[in-house]
């Protein structure tokens, strides 16, 4: 595994943010709700940049002051937004990546890893929504979670 940023954030209580690639639009908005709420909380979470919600609720969090861990489905990025460096440097985010260098593209397997991590890695996990007969479905099968 591959880190940018501060590894100690891996010591606070972690919410694992998950939801499929597709959603009705109340789920998204629920979703929003929901990150706007943790980010007041000062809740540290771990969420995935893949999907747009993912993306979105990722932006809502990183305008807050809490900790934040970002998952990535590929290697580690040599170029960063100016807001990913800035959070880093204040030691409030945590880049995580589960694959070596030679992983630079995004594929389904490497989602479905990406997946598999931010799960090991929350004390609780919440699920925004998951599509019928969806790969986060399959693999939420055996764990406990909340639901927006």
């Amino acid at each position: 595994m591959e880190y940018k940023g501060n590894i100690k954030i891996l010591e606070f209580y972690k919410i694992a943010f998950l939801c499929s690639q597709k959603c009705p639009a109340n789920i998204v908005l629920k979703s929003y709700d929901w990150a706007k709420e943790q980010r007041a909380k000062g809740s540290c979470i771990i969420c995935g940049n893949h999907s747009q919600i993912e993306k979105d609720v990722f932006e809502i969090l990183l305008k807050g002051k809490q900790p934040l861990i970002l998952v990535l489905p590929r290697s580690l990025k040599s170029r960063w937004k100016p807001v990913i460096l800035k959070s880093v440097k204040e030691k409030r985010l945590l880049v995580i990546s589960p694959f070596d260098e030679q992983h630079n593209r995004i594929t389904r397997e490497n989602a479905i890893e990406k997946n598999k991590t931010i799960i090991s890695l929350g004390d609780e996990i919440v699920v925004g929504y998951k599509s019928k007969n969806g790969q986060l479905e399959d693999l939420l099968k055996r764990i406990e979670y909340d639901e927006l």
